[in-house]
């Protein structure tokens, strides 16, 4: 079939997609960090406990977790592009509005009343945090199956990067301009961010020619002539109907669970936890959370490449256990010269795991991607919101000491998740062996 006659040309490459998507991803996912740097001004404005401080961190990754199912589902059925702009669009507004609030009210007017107003504003900025989802979805119906490891960690660790930025800047935009500052010039770098996307960011061959009126059949000819391999089956509910019936899916939202969710709630905790335990300045602690985001992120990227190279499950066992090692040394340190290998071993591990799960997901879930990666991501990321309350519970019941004990939570984590990293991996082995019997 000659399709261009019929439909005008597609627009884009991979590469350029990957990019187009990593960017979105990167200014979206900088939520993360949205109170964890300025958490201490809060504190002594609003007269905060440690539990409070755990969910006020810990906010913008409800919303950016939950809604992840639903927009990565719509990508089966929508692509990238509009699901990406729409929750881009609701962080503006939410960044707008801690924006206006603070311009009207800190210091002297923040008080204890304000904090549920914070809350609902950080939950909409939280937005941004789901796009991991449809990106993971726009990146993978771009890219050849043997080739998706390499591609979505690119886009999961340079996007993961941005936490890492923001937990410097707002701590020195503050420190010059003030806390409202920080915050208008975070919603100028969204606004910008968001204009970049429009212009780069493109769905995959098949939603390009779906979008011009082509039939499923058609559309799925044409974006075979250009190289597509993967295409969507059914509809968003569908997606999330097969990945749910899919019992892989399950094992890999509770490994995701442990190291993104884990993730998400360090990068949120650790400028406090350095601040409190170690007595740091809150900048020095900020960097420290900087280097942990930034180090977990990067190391995504070799992870995508040796999940590619070794497979996804013996690569998730390893890094599993390094998260096992690091956490445990974490637990029972109270000096800064423990902590910190046992932060980089933690780093590793989730980072890599990370990598592995999204390079497993395409290979167990290729007939609903963008549903597979609702699921894991959605309900995977829930841990950057159910963590860091429990990490403030540690330090509320054991007083300074209890910022380095929080980590027995990761401790727990690791073990679980180490047993169904094996499970996995043993599985996967015996359908092997299975077909190659078969065969």
């Amino acid at each position: 079939m000659n399709c261009m006659p019929s439909y005008k040309p597609a627009k884009g490459s991979p590469s350029a997609a990957l990019w187009g998507a990593t960017l979105g991803f990167f200014i979206g996912f900088g939520a993360v960090s949205l109170f964890g740097p300025t958490a201490a001004a809060f504190k002594t404005v609003m007269h905060l406990t440690p539990s409070m401080i755990g969910i006020l961190v810990a906010i913008p990754m409800l919303t950016g977790s939950l809604l992840r199912i639903p927009f990565g589902a719509w990508v089966d059925s929508e692509g990238g592009t509009r699901p990406f702009i729409i929750l881009l669009g609701l962080t503006l507004l939410g960044l707008l509005g801690l924006y206006t609030v603070l311009l009207t009210l800190y210091p002297d007017r923040l008080g204890p009343a304000a904090y549920p107003l914070i809350l609902v504003l950080g939950a909409l900025a939280g937005c941004g945090i789901a796009t991991f989802s449809v990106g993971i979805g726009q990146v993978a119906y771009w890219f050849p199956i043997q080739q998706q490891g390499r591609a979505l960690a690119i886009f999961a660790g340079l996007g993961n990067a941005s936490p890492a930025l923001s937990t410097v800047f707002l701590p020195w935009v503050t420190s010059r301009w003030g806390l409202s500052p920080a915050y208008l010039a975070s919603a100028t770098v969204m606004l910008v961010g968001i204009l970049a996307y429009i212009r780069l960011g493109h769905n995959a061959w098949y939603f390009q020619f779906r979008h011009q009126g082509a039939s499923v059949v058609d559309a799925t000819q044409c974006a075979k002539t250009e190289g597509e391999e993967l295409f969507p089956h059914g509809l968003a509910i569908e997606g999330l109907k097969i990945a749910a019936r899919t019992w892989q899916t399950w094992p890999l939202v509770l490994l995701y669970f442990t190291t993104f969710g884990g993730f998400l709630a360090l990068t949120a905790w650790l400028p406090t936890y350095g601040h409190e335990l170690f007595h740091l300045p809150l900048g020095t602690a900020a960097l420290i959370a900087a280097g942990f985001a930034l180090f977990s992120s990067l190391i995504r990227i070799p992870g995508g490449i040796w999940s590619d190279r070794w497979g996804g499950e013996p690569v998730a066992v390893i890094s599993l256990f390094c998260l096992l090692l690091g956490a445990a040394i974490t637990s029972f340190s109270d000096t800064l010269f423990l902590s910190i290998p046992g932060l980089l071993l933690i780093a590793a591990g989730m980072g890599v795991n990370n990598a592995a799960v999204f390079k497993m997901v395409p290979q167990y879930v290729g007939k609903a991607v963008g549903g597979a990666a609702g699921w894991v991501g959605g309900l995977g990321a829930f841990g950057g919101f159910a963590v860091p309350p429990l990490l403030g519970w540690f330090a509320e019941r054991w007083g300074t000491i209890g910022y380095a004990r929080g980590f027995l939570v990761y401790v727990v984590l690791a073990i679980v998740s180490l047993g169904l990293a094996a499970w996995l991996h043993f599985s996967e082995q015996k359908c092997a062996a299975s077909a190659k019997t078969s065969s």
